[in-house]
């Protein structure tokens, strides 16, 4: 085999600048790929269905409400984390939202997931029978055809914060962020 001299060795200088450029290539292409896979969604704040003697005798507990907006919180950020999802800010739409029961308001929260952009509208709420049993739920929806694509609900025991991060994280890492789940 012949080797054949370039010359001066500025082609071989050139081609030391550019061969990180030329590896690092399929990789930006890979995160600009996925970049564009990622589905945009509108988290809603969870509501609470209190079906319990308590709250029909004292009303919302300063507690729950602050649990149910960290859950919708959490999830948001674990979604964004993932990779997998763009969160759209659902502050414009929030009032409408808080307006209406998103489970019972026939596919409200599709329109209002739409309104803000959002290509999947994701609702959740907790039911509470009482302070031991309380149920969490989430939806996802699709905002094009308006069919459920995703539902899993858990049971919990106890009505602490501990629980109800539990609950939550059971449910995400388990099912929504599981391999092929959305």
């Amino acid at each position: 085999m012949e080797v054949v001299d370039s010359g001066s060795g500025e082609h071989n200088r050139v081609m030391r600048h550019l061969w990180p450029i030329a590896l690092a290539a399929p990789f930006v292409l890979f995160l600009t790929g996925a970049r564009a896979a990622e589905r945009t969604v509108a988290v809603f704040d969870f509501e609470l269905v209190d079906t319990s003697l308590e709250g029909a005798s004292h009303g919302p507990r300063a507690d729950e409400t602050a649990r149910l907006a960290k859950l919708a919180d959490e999830l948001r950020h674990r979604l964004a984390q993932s990779g997998r999802f763009d969160v759209v800010d659902t502050a414009p739409v929030a009032a409408r939202a808080h307006a209406a029961n998103l489970q019972t308001c026939g596919g409200c929260d599709v329109a209002l997931a739409r309104d803000v952009g959002a290509q999947l509208a994701v609702t959740g709420w907790v039911q509470k029978v009482s302070n031991l049993i309380l149920n969490l739920n989430i939806v996802v929806r699709s905002v094009d055809t308006g069919e459920v694509i995703w539902i899993k609900s858990a049971d919990m025991r106890g009505n602490t914060d501990e629980s109800w991060d539990r609950t939550l994280d059971y449910l995400v890492g388990n099912y929504m962020l599981a391999p092929g789940a959305l």
